[in-house]
């Protein structure tokens, strides 16, 4: 029973199942959960900088060839693009099949207008342009004190560059990286002995602050999301994985303990450190590992993906608006852009889905308001996914690049 107990896995799941009772019977302890919350979720935050920074440098750093960081890069960009799609239209699909929306009226849901507006001033300021501009940072130190990852990725694909072109004088410098890389990863493992405390907190504070209640009116649409992010991990992950010769069910259950810490924190990046270990771990090579992961983190989100594009129909279903295959198609094709930017925005699902309906003139923008209250419920799915689909991701450029060796 003991060595049952501190199995880190059992721990966040008692965590986890400990805070939803505590949410429920304890109101008051919100405001500490969620304080408490926070600062693992920053405990982890603060490793994330040099983590990704030292990864990337030393696989770049490690390739002879600058040609196959660029071959690397660009069959992660393109699997990116291909498997979105595929989440986009199964999010479609199954909220047309359900329609979760449908009736919609006769529920009494009470919209929080004044966060809308808040969202809606985001929206109007977020361009596709400026988000791409946005990559090169204009300050170095500033990226890594934000903690910008397409940034701190961008000048660590160039740093590595330049110590890969210094040859053996260079050499000094990768095994101070080296070592340092260790330094990290070894508080990383200090940090995640507190992850049950994370969990428990983060549980506490969402059912508190929201309550189970608030979801009645919306389980429909709950329901039909965990449904369709289920079916896009067992079905098209797998499918993947079965490609690939490797077990989508082996991989679960290798990263069962980030997945946990993800559903109890509500947050994809509490597990960015330790998937890219495990990674490595699991066989992938440093230099695929740092190179998609951080990038998967902006343009992988098939979680996001899937959740905007059934938002966007369960509210064309609440508002009674008819949409045509033409226009479905069109609200598919703008979601293609607009989900690849919804990883560097603070609060990214509700602004990304916010310019997603202002560009398409079709839904009116009102009525996220009604999504607000029931958003947080959601969010665990979303980062689950998203983790989960970033892995399979390393796994598959890791074997199309031989990169991939037998697991430690």
């Amino acid at each position: 029973m003991k060595r049952l107990l501190s199995n880190l896995t059992i721990q966040v799941l008692i965590a986890i199942a400990l805070g939803v009772l505590a949410g429920l019977y304890l109101k008051g302890f919100a405001p500490t959960a969620d304080l408490i919350s926070k600062t693992f979720i920053s405990l982890i935050t603060m490793l994330i900088a040099p983590i990704i920074f030292l990864t990337i440098v030393l696989g770049v750093a490690g390739m002879s060839d600058m040609k196959k960081v660029g071959r690397v890069g660009g069959k992660a960009l393109l699997y990116f693009e291909i498997v979105t799609t595929f989440a986009l239209i199964i999010g479609v699909t199954v909220a047309n099949i359900i329609k979760p929306g449908a009736g919609f009226e006769n529920h009494a849901v009470k919209m929080d207008t004044g966060k809308l507006a808040v969202y809606e001033k985001a929206a109007a300021e977020m361009h596709w342009g400026d988000f791409l501009a946005h990559i090169v940072p204009s300050n170095m130190f500033k990226a890594f004190a934000e903690g910008d990852i397409l940034q701190i990725l961008f000048f660590a694909i160039l740093f590595g560059f330049g110590l890969s072109k210094m040859g053996e004088a260079g050499q000094s410098v990768i095994q101070l990286f080296d070592k340092l890389s260790k330094v990290f990863f070894n508080i990383m493992k200090i940090v995640m002995k507190v992850a049950p405390i994370g969990a428990f907190a983060g549980m506490a504070f969402t059912v508190s602050k929201y309550g189970i209640q608030t979801l009645k009116p919306l389980a429909l649409l709950m329901g039909s999301v965990y449904l369709t992010m289920a079916l896009f991990i067992f079905v098209v992950l797998n499918i993947i994985c079965r490609l690939f010769k490797f077990s989508l069910w082996e991989y679960l259950k290798y990263i069962r303990q980030e997945i946990l810490i993800v559903l109890g924190t509500s947050s994809s990046e509490s597990a960015l450190p330790a998937m890219m270990e495990k990674l490595e771990k699991f066989g992938c090579s440093k230099s695929v590992v740092g190179l998609v992961i951080p990038t998967g983190y902006s343009f992988n989100l098939d979680g996001t993906t899937i959740y905007l594009s059934m938002c966007v129909i369960f509210l064309a279903q609440v508002f009674n608006i008819p949409l045509s295959l033409g226009q479905e198609l069109t609200i598919i094709g703008i979601l293609m852009i607009t989900s690849k930017g919804a990883a560097g925005v603070t609060g990214s699902g509700f602004i990304v889905l916010t310019s997603t309906l202002t560009a398409i003139k079709i839904i009116p923008v009102e009525g996220l308001a009604i999504l607000i209250g029931v958003d947080r419920f959601m969010s665990e799915a979303r980062a689950i996914t998203n983790v989960i689909g970033n892995g399979v991701a390393t796994i598959v450029i890791a074997k199309s690049e031989g990169e991939f060796r037998k697991p430690q």
